[in-house]
């Protein structure tokens, strides 16, 4: 991440031919996912039209051919929204094209790969489990030195009427090692009355304050009984670039992943972006290294004291009975794998005001009669 990062690609002019030639190539490759709910919904919509103002139409038709070519006028705006449709739906494939052609383009300019996204992604952010309907678009890889992806993420939550989709930018990083999960709730994001944007809560009892003025621009959770584990891991110079680097993303570590997320697209056009990620991930990656040696002193009973062998015996050469203790392996025990959620507060208050207000229409109602 330390080489100049090349942004050309993203904003230079492109080959109309060689876009059409990269989009059919993607498709012969099945790389690219042909979505067919839009031309249903085309066609549908087509046919609603033609039977709605099929009428119409003939009108005109008629009134064209008997009223000479001055009732032409009449044609005009049928013809022109008509005209605007079909524009408006071949630039929308084109501007597609062209957004992959430029994002491949860059990632083959810096040492990355392109991918269009996948259905259900097995990453285990607390985001990639909620709703459904879950798709990943538009990745850039890194597989060296460290696994990174950055990519855009939506889920849908709910139904018909009701149905809402939830769009996210992320960052994932590969980690040397599994770590506690803990949470870096951003402040600079938040909501009305400090609401947090992330998806779900967490227990107020993991809640953990670090010194200066981290809380200022984090607030971290972290499993309870694994403080001192948070403490080892965010010293003050990686608190230190978090807060001058990432104070406007939210933060997740969980297994061996860590996860940068915000509620935009990061994977972009934009070369701006992409000069700040770059320059995020090259600050964090440089204190990423010294976590490789945490390792959870809850797993020694698994890897515990050993007997040695008796005098003379193979191998032998410690007394009888003498343990020699052997580092706990890499890995999380049960406990700090995951973090507990909680229930949101303005959540809490609008439940209460819900069955307030049914309270008082059922006291309402016993009062009338």
């Amino acid at each position: 991440m330390s080489s100049p990062l090349d942004t050309a690609p993203l904003t230079d002019p492109v080959d109309r031919a060689e876009v059409r030639a990269f989009t059919a190539d993607l498709r012969r490759r099945g790389v690219l996912r042909t979505r067919t709910l839009p031309f249903l919904l085309l066609g549908i919509g087509a046919v609603v039209f033609v039977f709605a103002f099929g009428s119409v139409f003939i009108s005109l038709v008629s009134t064209l051919v008997d009223g000479g070519a001055g009732s032409a006028l009449l044609l005009i705006p049928v013809l022109g929204v008509a005209a605007l449709l079909a524009w408006g739906l071949f630039r929308s494939f084109r501007t597609a094209g062209v957004r992959r052609y430029r994002l491949d383009r860059f990632a083959r300019a810096n040492g990355m790969t392109w991918h269009p996204g996948f259905a259900d992604p097995s990453l285990p952010g607390m985001i990639f489990d909620l709703g459904h309907d879950r798709e990943t678009h538009d990745l850039l890889r890194r597989r060296s030195p460290r696994f990174v992806e950055v990519g855009n993420y939506s889920y849908q939550t709910g139904s018909g009427k009701n149905e809402t989709t939830h769009k996210w930018g992320y960052v994932a990083l590969r980690l040397d090692t599994p770590l506690p999960h803990i949470v870096l709730d951003a402040v600079g994001n938040n909501g009305l009355f400090g609401a947090s944007n992330l998806p779900v809560s967490f227990g107020r009892g993991q809640r953990l304050s670090l010194e200066g003025d981290f809380d200022r621009h984090f607030a971290l959770y972290c499993p309870e009984g694994y403080e001192r584990d948070a403490l080892y891991l965010f010293t003050p110079d990686v608190m230190a670039r978090f807060v001058d680097n990432a104070a406007a993303l939210d933060v997740e570590i969980v297994d061996d992943w860590l996860f940068l997320y915000a509620k935009r697209d990061l994977s972009t056009l934009d070369p701006a972006t992409w000069q700040w990620l770059f320059t995020t991930l090259s600050a964090l990656d440089d204190k990423l290294a010294q976590w490789a040696r945490w390792r959870d002193e809850r797993l020694a009973s698994s890897a515990s004291a050993v007997t040695a062998p008796r005098p003379g015996a193979a191998g032998g050469g410690a007394a009888s009975g003498v343990p020699l203790l052997t580092p706990p392996p890499a890995g999380v025990a049960r406990p700090g794998r995951r973090l507990r959620r909680g229930f949101s507060w303005i959540t809490g208050v609008f439940v209460v005001l819900g069955v307030g207000w049914w309270l008082l229409t059922v006291l309402a109602d016993v009062f009338v009669r």
